[in-house]
Formats: structure tokens, C-alpha cells, sequence
């Protein structure tokens, strides 16, 4: 334990540290300076606090870091933010030099010359944009820093030089009471220097201090009544002190005492000779006893740390079993895993330190069990956008076939080779969900071209599609008058089922149902009404089945909305409602919950036959 040596507890200059010009040698008497238990401390933040930063960034995504360090840089000051932001950056680069490293391994592996290899990663280069704009606003932060240090210095020295000349050209009639108290506060509030300049001011002041009281010799009961007042500072301090002594925490009862010496060592003026020592030693005894709770505090974190320690390797062994599960994996078991881990992942950034023998190697553990689950999530994906890659691939050739035979009068041939096709694709899995409604939307074409070419030469007769184009195109013109007055979503609902009801029209006319659906969807916008929303009656088995298909699309792309939104109110530590930053993005989910809700509902009435 670092102990103190008892002195008068004020500051003095050493023997190997340049003195000012404007100390007086001869008349000056030295001043010691306390070296307080908590001064090794001083010179940094806690080991453990520090690898506890480094452990939360250690496990954070890279899309996460890149989040972090922009929202390092967008704060006034982002240059304090100097050792974070360093850390943030060193995460990063490791990631990408891994992933690199990983492209390069499987390009190797291909049987692919190591010459040849190329690969930028995606997120360099907003690496690289975030590094430069922080490297130009920590600079002005560091000129900033230097010009408040600059001009405190300064302001310092002006109140030096006051203090000197209180004691050597007082004018008659100053009430020295008064000054040295205007002095005093000035000092206490005057900002802060570099740490090379601090030591060399503050002894100088002090030095000043005690020449101004050794001038007050002259004057007993004014030195009196400043000792006195200089006294009530200490005590004051060392009631403090003695409250810590029973303080529960003792951590926190540790980083006040080392607040409470540096007051001492700022502020603790001389005082009466019978109370000088008296009340350092007080002081010293005092801090002491609390610097001796460091057993409690030891036997407490190792208790804790062990604790941490189990709870955490049971959390490793557990993404250890969802990465490597006894039956095959499939779409839903990885989705569900995915957000098994973010809740392992979370709760393990909760605990606190573990032993620092084992610190290291517990991080490096769950750091490496992490990446193996997104490895294995990543190859699961990797081969299944290769078969959705080689479904689509077989779709393209259906549609192929589809289209090169749609306007085939063969019907012999034709029909049942577009059964076929229809077989077919029933039968060929998932595609890539970015194609899913194009591939399926030309196929339909091709597919309602040829049976809708079908129809009319084999039931023209039967059929008036002139007559039918002639009421569509009525109904058209209608439907454009419509505006957004009250009961406008009534008409265009009236418009819409008459317009289900009608037949088809001929196909050089059949441009009118595109206009139709354009038309219709501008005047579903002007009245804030969604299509799902309408009253249609009438719909044959094709146009439900259509309808349905929409409604599943518009759920799943809203789903992943909500899902979104709720991910992004993980990255905030208080993510409640409470949180006023947050209000907009829950009630954005409130609303976006309340559609997906009357979606479903619409959904479900035409499942259950309710819209027929």
C-alpha cells in the first residue's frame, strides 16, 4: 500500500525542477509538497474500466463500430473522444483485415494464384472517410485545447502577479481580508493548463501565498482570522473523509478520497503551526484506514469475477450448441438463432469483469465461438442463395419456353405444354426474393397471353369483348372524374366491382386494364386509402388469388420494417418509451403495426371467402 509522508500538506518545489524567476530565494522558505495514496491513479482511468471499453467493442458487428465512430464524430467534442475512437478504429480495421483474409483463403482454395487475388472491402472506404473527418476535428480540438491552455496560463500568472504584489506594493488602506479572499476564488476558478505547466504554477502561487503570510506576520489578527478560515477548509475535508469510511462502496468511496486529496493539494492553505501537522496527520490516518478496505473491495470483485467468469462460459457453450446443431438447419432455425444470439450477445455485454488470468483467453473464446456461428449462418446462406440462384435459373427457361410458344395456334400441342409449365413451376423451390415478382409476373403474361389467345378464337362467339371494352372504357373515364370529396372511396369501390364484373375485351384493346390500374392506384393515393382496403365483390378464383398474392407481398416487406426499427432500438441504452429521442420510431412502429394488422385481417377474409 502506497503510504503518505507526513508534512505540512502543501505543495513545494523540488530540488530538480526549475524554479521561476520571481521567486524571492533568500527570503523564501520551502514548502513541501504531499505525495497523496492516490497519486499513481491519477495518471490514468482503472485498468479494469478500461478493459471493460475495450471488451464491449470487442464484440460489437462492424456495421455497429462504423455507427458508433460516426456518432464519436457528430458530437461538439468529438477530439476528447480521442482513446474510444482509436479503439473503435483498431475493431474495424481487424475485421477487415480478417474478412480479407477469409476471401483470400477461399480464393486460394479455388486453385486460384495468389497473384491474382483482389478484394476491397465494402466498408474501407466509409472507414477511411470516418478516420479523416475525426483526424480534422480532433485537431481543432487540440488548438482549441492549446488556446484555452494558452490563455489560462495567462490568466494564472496575471493572478500570481496580483498575489505578489499584494505583499510588496499594498497601497494604504487595502483591506488585505477582502484581496487575498478575491485572489483566493479567482485561483479556484481559473481554467485548467497543460499538465507541464501545472506543477511549476501552482508551487509558484503557492510560494507567493506564503510569503503574502509571512508579510502578515505584522499583523497577528488579520493572520488569525486567515488561518482560522484555512482551518475550516481542512476540517471540512476531513469530515468528508471520515464519511467515507462507512461509505457501502468502496470503489466509490476510493475515487472521492483521491478528489479529496487533490483539494488538499490545491486548496489546503497554511494554517496555524499548532494544527499543521495535526491535521495532515488526521488526514493521512484517515485515508489510511480506507486505502485498507482495498481487501474487502478485492475479495468482493473476485467474488463477482468468478461469477461472471461461469456465467459467461456458459454462454460461449451455449452459442457453441446453436452453432452446431444435431439436425440439419434450416431457414427458420437460423432466424431464430440469429436472435438467440443478439440476446446471448447482449447479456454477456451486461456481466461484468471476469479474472484478469483469464480474461484474454474467456474474450477471445467468445469472440471466436461468434464468428463461428456467423460462418456457419454465412455458409447456410451462401448455399441456399446458390439454389435459389439455380431455381431461378430453371424459372428463366419455363418463361423462355412460355413466351416463345404463347402465340401458337398448335392447340394440339400447346395446351398441354402450357399445363406442363405450370406443373413445373409449382414444383421448382425459392428464387431470390428481389426476382420473385418479376419472374412470376412474366410468366403469368406469357401464360394469360396464351390462354387469353385461346379463348377468344375458340369462344368469340360467345363472348362480346367489343361491348365489354365500351363499358370499361365508361367506367375509366368515371373513375378519372373522381376527386378526394366525401364519399369519393364509396364511388371508386362502386367503380371497381362493376369493372370485376365485366368481361374481357379485345386484345388490341387490352392496354385499357393497365390505364385502369394506374388510374385506379392515383385515386387511391388522393383519398389515403391502400387497395387491400377496398370493398371488391365479385372476383372470380383469379382475381382473389392475385389480390391475396399482393397483400402477402405488401406483409412481408412491412414485417421487415417493423423488424428493422425494432433491431435499431437494440443500439440505444435506454430504448424505452420514455427515451424523447426514441418517440418517433415507436410511434412510427405503432402506426406500422396497426397497418400490418388491417392487412392481415384483409388477408384473412380472403382466405376465408368473406371478400366473395
Amino acid at each position: 500500500m502506497d503510504r503518505t509522508k507526513a508534512d505540512d500538506g502543501n505543495p513545494h518545489q523540488e530540488n530538480d525542477q526549475p524554479i521561476q524567476t520571481d521567486f524571492d530565494h533568500q527570503n523564501s522558505t520551502e514548502i513541501p509538497e504531499e505525495q497523496t495514496l492516490l497519486e499513481k491513479a491519477e495518471d490514468g482511468e482503472p485498468q479494469e474500466e478500461h478493459d471493460e471499453e475495450l471488451s464491449k467493442v470487442a464484440v460489437l458487428t462492424l456495421p455497429e463500430i462504423l455507427q458508433e465512430m460516426e456518432s464519436l464524430i457528430n458530437k461538439d467534442d468529438a477530439g476528447a473522444q480521442y482513446r474510444k475512437f482509436s479503439q473503435l478504429r483498431d475493431q474495424a480495421n481487424q475485421y477487415i483485415s480478417e474478412e480479407t483474409a477469409d476471401h483470400k483463403a477461399a480464393f486460394l482454395a479455388s486453385g486460384n494464384p495468389e497473384e491474382n487475388f483482389s478484394f476491397e472491402h465494402p466498408a474501407s472506404a466509409k472507414l477511411s472517410v470516418l478516420i479523416n473527418i475525426f483526424r480534422e476535428k480532433n485537431d481543432q480540438y487540440n488548438k482549441k485545447q492549446e488556446e484555452s491552455h494558452g490563455k489560462n496560463l495567462e490568466e494564472r500568472q496575471n493572478i500570481i502577479e496580483k498575489l505578489k504584489n499584494l505583499y510588496t506594493n499594498t497601497e494604504v488602506g487595502t483591506n488585505l481580508f477582502k484581496a487575498i479572499r478575491e485572489i483566493k476564488e479567482e485561483w479556484k476558478n481559473a481554467g485548467q493548463v497543460a499538465k507541464s505547466e501545472f506543477k511549476l504554477l501552482n508551487n509558484n502561487y503557492f510560494h507567493h501565498l506564503n510569503q503574502f503570510y509571512q508579510m502578515l506576520d505584522l499583523n497577528k489578527e488579520f493572520l488569525e482570522q486567515e488561518y482560522t478560515h484555512n482551518l475550516e477548509k481542512r476540517q471540512h475535508i476531513i469530515e468528508r473523509a471520515k464519511e467515507l469510511e462507512t461509505e457501502p462502496s468502496v470503489q466509490k468511496a476510493l475515487n472521492e478520497l483521491q478528489y479529496l486529496h487533490k483539494l488538499w493539494r490545491e486548496e489546503a492553505e497554511p494554517v496555524a503551526e499548532e494544527f499543521r501537522e495535526k491535521t495532515w496527520e488526521e488526514f493521512k490516518e484517515i485515508s489510511n484506514r480506507i486505502h485498507e478496505r482495498k481487501g474487502e473491495l478485492s475479495e468482493q470483485i473476485e467474488k463477482e469475477q468468478g461469477e461472471n467468469l461461469e456465467k459467461k462460459n456458459k454462454i460461449i457453450e451455449e452459442i457453441k450448441k446453436i452453432t452446431s446443431p444435431e439436425k440439419a438447419p434450416n431457414h427458420n432455425y437460423w432466424q431464430n438463432a440469429i436472435k438467440k444470439i443478439e440476446e446471448l450477445r447482449s447479456e454477456f455485454l451486461k456481466l461484468g469483469s471476469v479474472p484478469r488470468k483469464v480474461s484474454n483467453q474467456n474474450w477471445n473464446d467468445f469472440k471466436t465461438h461468434l464468428r463461428n456461428f456467423n460462418s456457419a449462418k454465412n455458409e447456410f446462406y451462401k448455399g441456399l442463395k446458390n439454389s435459389q440462384q439455380t431455381n431461378l435459373d430453371e424459372k428463366l427457361k419455363l418463361i423462355q419456353t412460355a413466351k416463345d410458344n404463347m402465340l401458337s395456334e398448335d392447340w394440339e400441342t400447346t395446351v398441354p405444354l402450357f399445363k406442363k409449365l405450370q406443373e413445373d413451376w409449382k414444383k421448382i423451390g425459392h428464387v431470390p426474393r428481389s426476382m420473385t415478382n418479376k419472374v412470376w409476373d412474366d410468366f403469368r403474361e406469357a401464360c394469360n397471353t396464351f390462354f387469353n389467345n385461346y379463348r377468344e378464337k375458340n369462344n368469340a362467339v360467345n363472348d362480346n369483348w367489343k361491348e365489354n371494352y365500351k363499358h370499361k372504357k365508361q367506367l375509366l373515364d368515371e373513375l378519372k372524374e373522381i376527386g378526394d370529396e366525401e364519399g369519393s372511396v364509396e364511388k371508386i369501390e362502386e367503380i371497381k366491382n362493376k369493372w370485376n364484373a365485366v368481361g374481357k375485351v379485345p386484345r388490341e384493346k387490352i392496354s385499357i386494364n393497365s390505364e385502369f390500374n394506374k388510374t385506379l392506384k392515383e385515386k387511391l393515393r388522393l383519398n389515403k386509402i391502400s387497395e387491400y382496403e377496398l370493398k371488391e365483390e365479385g372476383l372470380s378464383e383469379n382475381q382473389l388469388t392475385d389480390k391475396a398474392r399482393k397483400i402477402k407481398n405488401q406483409i412481408s416487406d412491412l414485417e421487415a420494417e417493423i423488424s428493422k426499427l425494432e433491431n435499431n432500438l437494440g443500439f440505444f441504452s435506454n430504448s424505452t418509451r420514455e427515451n424523447p429521442l426514441l418517440k418517433d420510431t415507436f410511434d412510427k412502429i405503432d402506426e406500422k403495426k396497426s397497418h400490418l394488422e388491417s392487412m392481415k385481417q384483409s388477408l384473412h377474409q380472403i382466405l376465408a371467402g368473406e371478400n366473395q
